[in-house]
């Protein structure tokens, strides 16, 4: 593996941790069911994502992607600080798509910046631009 894939790869898994703990903070405070279904249902696909990155990192014996402590605990507070006065279907909804968004560029730049990647971690990474690009589309109706 090259080290081109592998940071496409820790790219992927970086973005999709990041969404399935987005999720799990915003997810007690969502009140309508069918927005529960919905980014349930995205954690799900985000879990498939990651598994799949990390296996293909782990059988190369690459390094895989570890977030810190740091940046875990900035997330939290960050969405428990937007959601303190409002935790209204459409603002939880804005900030799923908000993340969504940032996904898709954190993972567009990390393509740019390896170009000679293989077609396997690019294929993935195009599979979770296109999936990070239907949940904003999803989000938008609870706006």
């Amino acid at each position: 593996m090259t080290s081109h894939e592998a940071a496409v790869y820790r790219q992927i898994q970086r973005n999709t941790d990041t969404a399935m703990k987005a999720i799990d903070t915003i997810a007690d405070k969502v009140s309508d069911e069918a927005l529960s279904m919905q980014i349930s249902r995205q954690s799900l696909k985000y879990s498939e994502l990651h598994n799949q990155a990390s296996r293909k990192l782990l059988d190369a014996k690459a390094e895989n992607y570890r977030s810190s402590a740091l940046s875990d605990a900035l997330l939290r507070t960050g969405l428990h600080y937007s959601t303190i006065l409002n935790t209204s279907t459409g603002h939880l909804a804005e900030l799923m798509i908000k993340n969504s968004t940032n996904g898709i560029l954190e993972m567009e730049k990390a393509l740019r910046h390896n170009e000679n990647a293989g077609p396997a971690p690019v294929a993935l990474a195009k599979e979770l631009i296109a999936f990070e690009e239907r949940n904003v589309e999803r989000l938008k109706q609870y706006l």
